[in-house]
């Protein structure tokens, strides 16, 4: 079982148990506002069966945020495929009471690490909603460049990526 430490987070695996703290998550239409729209129980569920999947097939895919001081589950990020291709994307979602602390930042550079010096990566990519400003900040400051807007999960939205080259020369401060 894959698990990283960062200064402020745990990122781990999730299990069933995770079940309660990610439907309070995905269930806030604040948080889901930009992913999709919210979840139900059965919903929440079936995604976490799927997230435990994707890891035992492909060796990586979201991690639960553990805070480190409030020992909670307070979200995910990780890597994925981006929708109906074979491209690794990044992706995260996040308690709000948690927003604008750099956690996400924090946990993005993380699993770029992962997927770079463990998958050996070449290149990972993310997208975001036009209108989701916060989330291309947390993309651009991890060091994505915009490429191009595309169309996914029948949504439009900005693509980025990063590639290997420039993940190694990027000086991160975290």
């Amino acid at each position: 079982m894959q698990e990283i430490e960062t200064a402020r987070l745990y990122l781990r695996q999730f299990t069933p148990d995770d079940l309660d703290e990610l439907y309070r998550i995905y269930s806030d239409a604040e948080i889901m506002k930009y992913l999709r729209g919210v979840k139900t129980r059965e919903e929440t569920e079936s995604a976490i069966h799927n997230m435990v999947q994707h890891w035992a097939e492909n060796n990586f895919g979201m991690w639960a945020l553990v805070h480190k001081i409030d020992r909670k589950m307070i979200g995910r990020c990780g890597l994925a495929f981006l929708d109906q291709t074979p491209e690794v994307e990044l992706g995260y979602a996040l308690d709000k009471v948690y927003w604008n602390q750099g956690l996400v930042t924090e946990a993005s550079f993380a699993s770029l690490n992962y997927g770079f010096q463990i998958l050996k990566l070449e290149r990972i990519v993310a997208i975001a909603r036009p209108e989701n400003i916060a989330s291309q900040r947390v993309i651009q400051k991890v060091g994505m460049k915009y490429e191009k807007n595309a169309r996914y999960y029948e949504t439009d939205v900005l693509y980025y990526f990063i590639s290997r080259e420039t993940y190694e020369s990027f000086d991160f401060r975290f």
